[in-house]
């Protein structure tokens, strides 16, 4: 399985953060899946991608020419797609992707998974979507969510395919589906 994991370029306060991502790195490796990543060699997207190929598993790099000509691009992995600008990124990545799931980030990482979503909800891939609430990062965007669709703005259908994840174990579950 290709697996998007959309997160932060830098590494956020807390250290549990870092924990997660690269034990969500080395199980997307040791499971034989693919990482498809933002290419990234800064912050949780390094801890990601590092952990991944150090478990044995392959990582596919979809970087812009911007972040590229800043240096930001990560070596030696597996495949490397340099794209024109963010849309055709995001593009790239979805298109390679079986599964997205985002850590914690900033805004980039939201407008990454929402666009998934939302492209999902007009054109149903039914792939999952998953956000990894690691110490409950994205807890009051659940709860958001749970408003939309109380508010009658997001349908049961399309909050359906939306999962909030606390930890590897309820991922590896919702991937299993």
């Amino acid at each position: 399985m290709n697996i998007a994991v959309y997160l932060g370029s830098t590494f956020g306060k807390k250290k549990i953060y870092a924990d997660a991502t690269e034990e969500l790195g080395t199980w997307i490796g040791k499971n034989h899946h693919t990482l498809v990543y933002g290419g990234s060699k800064t912050g949780l997207m390094n801890i990601l991608s590092d952990a991944c190929l150090k478990a044995g598993g392959k990582v596919i790099g979809v970087e812009t020419t911007f972040f590229q000509a800043e240096g930001k691009g990560k070596e030696n992995l597996t495949e490397f797609f340099v794209t024109t600008d963010m849309k055709s990124r995001k593009e790239k990545m979805r298109s390679l992707a079986d599964a997205s799931i985002a850590l914690p980030g900033a805004a980039g990482t939201l407008d990454e998974i929402a666009e998934t979503f939302c492209l999902d909800t007009l054109a149903p891939k039914h792939k999952p979507i998953i956000f990894y609430s690691v110490d409950h990062y994205y807890d009051f965007l659940e709860k958001q969510f749970d408003v939309m669709e109380e508010e009658g703005f997001l349908t049961p259908k399309n909050h359906s395919l939306l999962c909030f994840c606390h930890n590897l174990k309820e991922i590896e579950e919702r991937l299993a589906k």
